[in-house]
């Protein structure tokens, strides 16, 4: 498998280019503010096709150029029918110091021709690779991640796309327009903490970590945790 990740524009939203290998179809995931060029570069040097786009929410950050980067490449884009709105719309999911980021300049969002909508326990099969849909609401209401299968060494069984549902020692934040703390706490108590230990979760920003280590450090697993034994 070949995953190739870079922190993108000025809120350093990880993008993931996913593929089976070079020469093949891949999937780009979350390309954000200044995404495109990084995107063309790895697709570039690893001869890829992008086949589709994958948002894990529509936060302005993470799908910042997915309007470009679905139209370069003849690409679908998969998004959450809660979250689609803000294709079009991100200043509906905006905070204030996000709004200040963009004065002044000459943005225009709008969906790309091809858009298909995820759910719950959906099972995509795209670039030869094979995904799980879970929502995951609480940070938008339309968020998702997203589990494959890991090829790798036998201690990693899968790898876990987690946007600003987990990050490494923390979690993403509630107080947007569309956020919701005690539904965020719901994902976290029935979609996160029951996966396996190993699994390496590759999240929307900052670096990666493992289930295993959240449960074990992640203030807000931990509390859970207490919680619920």
């Amino acid at each position: 498998m070949l995953i190739a990740g870079f922190p993108a524009g000025s809120w350093g939203t990880n993008c993931y280019v996913v593929a089976t290998g070079q020469g093949a179809e891949c999937l780009v995931i979350d390309p954000g503010q200044d995404a495109t060029a990084g995107v063309e570069q790895v697709v570039r040097e690893n001869r890829l096709k992008p086949v589709a786009v994958l948002l894990t929410h529509g936060h302005i950050d993470h799908m910042f150029s997915v309007l470009p980067v679905c139209g370069t490449y003849d690409s679908t884009a998969w998004i959450h029918a809660d979250d689609r709105h803000l294709l079009s719309d991100p200043m509906a999911g905006i905070s204030p110091e996000s709004a200040r980021m963009l004065l002044g300049g000459d943005h225009k969002f709008a969906e790309p021709d091809d858009v298909a909508e995820l759910t719950d326990g959906q099972s995509l099969e795209l670039a030869g690779l094979s995904f799980t849909v879970d929502h995951t609401p609480g940070h938008t209401r339309g968020s998702v991640t997203f589990t494959t299968p890991y090829d790798g060494p036998e201690d990693v069984p899968a790898l876990l796309f987690s946007g600003d549902v987990l990050f490494a020692g923390s979690i993403g934040r509630t107080d947007l327009p569309g956020g919701d703390h005690p539904a965020m706490l719901h994902t976290l108590a029935t979609k996160i903490l029951p996966m396996r230990d190993e699994i390496v979760v590759l999240p929307g920003h900052g670096g990666q970590t493992t289930i295993g280590r959240e449960k074990a450090t992640n203030p807000y697993l931990q509390d859970l945790e207490t919680s619920t034994s």
